[in-house]
């Protein structure tokens, strides 16, 4: 089959590999029909060093079931299915709590011999756990919105309920890509009637009204913090949704969030040390937010998917076939694509 590669920074190939096969009896082979290129997708797209071996990538995925190991129950070939971003085995006491990025028998896709998600198949470990059943047909024109609870939507939401946003509590959304929009129209979807996005770019800023801002401030550091702090009397929002991964969005997060609020950041962190000082302390400021658990958010987003409640698939703003991956990653590294819809 084929499936996408990364060599090196910039050197994105889509190549002949072995077709996935059950290995285990808790394995399914799913067929690929969407996938996608994400944001954190970008950070090895941009630093990973060369080497002559590539390495898989992707791990947003929805498809078709073609093979079931023995021991895997409640799916059959043919089931339309969508894979969270990590695989777990829905069982385990972290998995009970709701935290399956920390399954005890789990783990990520496009390592260890896994097949990752920008591909024509995919060999899915702990297929039972893992997999959601959906209830829809392969031609649905649901499937880009079924697709963003394999990561970006699930994301979003895990950073608004962590952040503890409600309909009494006032919002800041620090950034306008995929994971900020789904976080705006996760707060907004959790009764939040203040929302204010930190974005620049005008035809995502607009999306992000769509999906529910009330606000939206163009301007960064300081000068962002002094415009948000004068949106709100001086104080801040009670909560922010820092959806980047940089220090300076972690800086510009902790310096709009208002005294006893709390900062929520889903971007995968992209440094070492957090500003957490004697202000924050004062303040009472809470730092939470992390990796999301997207298995333990799809059975409560996915009804509002299917009845068109939410429309996060509409952060797609560019469909490529599979031997146009390495033109989508250049695309989305561009600021010239948003999110990129993968069509195998």
């Amino acid at each position: 089959m084929r499936a996408t590669l990364i060599y090196g920074a910039g050197d994105v190939r889509v190549e002949d590999v072995p077709d996935p096969k059950i290995q285990q009896p808790t394995d399914a082979v799913v067929r690929v029909l969407r996938s996608c290129i994400c944001g954190s997708d970008l950070w090895p797209y941009k630093s990973r060093p060369t080497t002559e071996q590539g390495d898989r990538i992707g791990h947003e995925f929805l498809g078709v079931v073609e093979d079931v190991g023995s021991d895997v129950s409640g799916l059959k070939s043919g089931d339309l299915v969508v894979a969270p971003f990590v695989w777990s085995d829905n069982t385990c006491d972290f998995c009970a709590e709701g935290l399956h990025t920390s399954c005890r028998h789990g783990g990520l896709w496009a390592t260890d011999s896994v097949d990752g998600g920008q591909g024509e198949a995919v060999r899915v470990p702990q297929a039972q756990g893992t997999l959601v059943k959906l209830p829809v047909a392969e031609d649905s024109a649901l499937l880009p919105s079924l697709l963003t609870l394999s990561d970006v939507f699930c994301t979003g939401h895990h950073c608004a309920v962590t952040a503890g946003v409600d309909p009494r509590t006032t919002v800041t959304v620090v950034g306008d890509g995929a994971v900020g929009l789904s976080a705006v129209l996760a707060a907004r979807r959790l009764g939040a009637e203040r929302i204010i996005l930190m974005g620049r770019h005008k035809d995502r800023t607009d999306l992000g009204r769509d999906f529910g801002a009330t606000d939206v401030v163009p301007e960064r550091g300081e000068e962002g913090i002094e415009r948000v702090r004068e949106l709100t009397g001086g104080d801040g929002t009670h909560t922010v949704l820092e959806c980047v991964g940089t220090l300076p969005a972690l800086q510009m997060s902790l310096g709009v969030v208002r005294a006893g609020g709390t900062v929520s950041r889903v971007g995968a962190p992209q440094y070492d040390d957090a500003p957490l000082g004697f202000e924050e302390f004062m303040n009472n400021i809470t730092l939470t937010g992390g990796v999301a658990p997207a298995r333990a958010y799809i059975d409560e987003l996915l009804p509002d998917v299917l009845e068109g409640k939410v429309e996060p698939g509409r952060v797609f703003d560019r469909t490529v076939g599979l031997d146009d991956v390495p033109a989508g990653y250049r695309a989305m590294d561009d600021r010239e694509a948003l999110k990129v819809l993968v069509r195998p």
